[in-house]
């Protein structure tokens, strides 16, 4: 996991100056990687999903220059190439730089969610912004119903925002 330590360290320098971005990807990291484990995935998946957790939201500052907006789907747009250019500098294999981008083209996509690698990225996406952004009860009893799917997942949305077993 080397390669991954490498990869958190070069983007806390590609977000040098904003420690609000740095905090929320470090934390998607560590969420996406302890339901990773806790869900089983097998090293490669998980390897990969650490990668594309670190890397989600690369996009952000290239499309509040380009657009002055920086909405998911923008992120989507722009996120993959740079994705591929830091993870090519660091010598990721390509099977795994093309999982990642496509990962990082997807994220904020939530129709059609098909594997785990997938899914597990959305849910700690969500887990961190539900707390960064304030979200109201509601909101989050509806992203627990329409957006959690793993069992760590819903367990850790439970936890975190004290929802009933039965929510």
């Amino acid at each position: 996991m080397e390669k991954i330590s490498q990869l958190l360290g070069a983007m806390i320098t590609y977000y040098q100056g904003d420690p609000r971005r740095i905090q929320h990807f470090l934390k998607v990291h560590d969420l996406a990687r302890t339901i990773g484990v806790l869900e089983g995935l097998d090293k490669e998946t998980l390897f990969v999903l650490e990668a594309a957790a670190a890397v989600h939201d690369i996009g952000i500052h290239l499309c509040e220059m380009k657009y002055g907006a920086c909405d998911g789907k923008l992120q989507e747009q722009e996120g993959p190439a740079l994705a591929r250019d830091m993870l090519g500098v660091l010598g990721f294999e390509e099977r795994v730089t093309e999982r990642v981008c496509w990962l990082v083209a997807h994220h904020h996509t939530y129709d059609n969610i098909d594997s785990l690698d997938y899914q597990i990225l959305v849910e700690a996406d969500f887990l961190v912004n539900l707390y960064e952004d304030g979200t109201s009860r509601e909101g989050i009893m509806s992203a627990y119903h329409h957006i959690f799917v793993t069992e760590t997942g819903r367990l850790f949305c439970r936890k975190m925002f004290g929802l009933d077993e039965n929510a």
